[in-house]
């Protein structure tokens, strides 16, 4: 995986909402032409909503995209690695949900994200939380994979940077081929991780994936 560029982080900003637009620099959210554009698109699929049960979707179903799609600010805390800790550092079974982007439906599963650290070393909930940043989107697994490797190995600088998704995709369990019980596994590492043989092997085998 070649390190990620100016081009690579512009893009990625763009993608994550943190481009201009309002005045947190995300672009603004109009729930109200949201609904109406779902209570179009419901009625031209033949779905009356004019029953108790419906009459409310569309305002639902804006406000949950909304949400699938809010990403709160990513404040990296770092520290000084003064013991010069030089080993593997791996959060294991993060859960993370997000959408993907050809059918806007569901993907689901967890991330296996770790570093080997260079000057300094990362707050460990901030593994999760880079995750979620970069779920809120529409996105494919293969995609967010690299994006949470390339984030970290910008912002933090390790010496290397391993992250493994695990996931099951609804567009292929409820709709079409309908794999039920399919998962799929993507990968992305750099650094050491991706140079010696022996880190990889390491980090793949903890990540529970060899």
């Amino acid at each position: 995986m070649r390190p990620a560029g100016p081009a690579d982080l512009a893009e990625f900003a763009t993608h994550n909402h943190h481009g201009a637009g309002s005045s947190n620099g995300r672009p603004q959210v109009d729930l109200e032409a949201a609904e109406l554009a779902a209570a179009d698109f419901l009625t031209a699929l033949g779905i009356k909503l004019d029953s108790e049960e419906l009459r409310d979707t569309p305002g639902r179903m804006a406000r949950a995209y909304a949400e699938l799609f809010e990403s709160p600010p990513l404040r990296l805390t770092t520290f000084p690695n003064d013991e010069g800790y030089d080993e593997l550092v791996l959060a294991r079974e993060i859960p993370f949900r997000t959408v993907c982007a050809h059918h806007l439906l569901p993907f689901s599963g967890v991330a296996h994200v770790g570093y080997l650290p260079g000057d300094r070393i990362l707050g460990l909930s901030k593994l999760a939380r880079i995750v979620d940043y970069c779920a809120a989107r529409p996105q494919t697994q293969e995609r967010l994979t690299k994006q949470v490797a390339d984030y970290l190995a910008t912002r933090l600088k390790p010496r290397g940077a391993g992250v493994v998704l695990e996931a099951e995709h609804s567009c292929m369990t409820i709709r079409g081929v309908r794999a039920i019980g399919s998962t799929t596994v993507t990968s992305a590492l750099s650094g050491t991780l991706r140079s010696d043989a022996r880190s990889r092997a390491e980090f793949l085998a903890l990540a529970g994936v060899q």
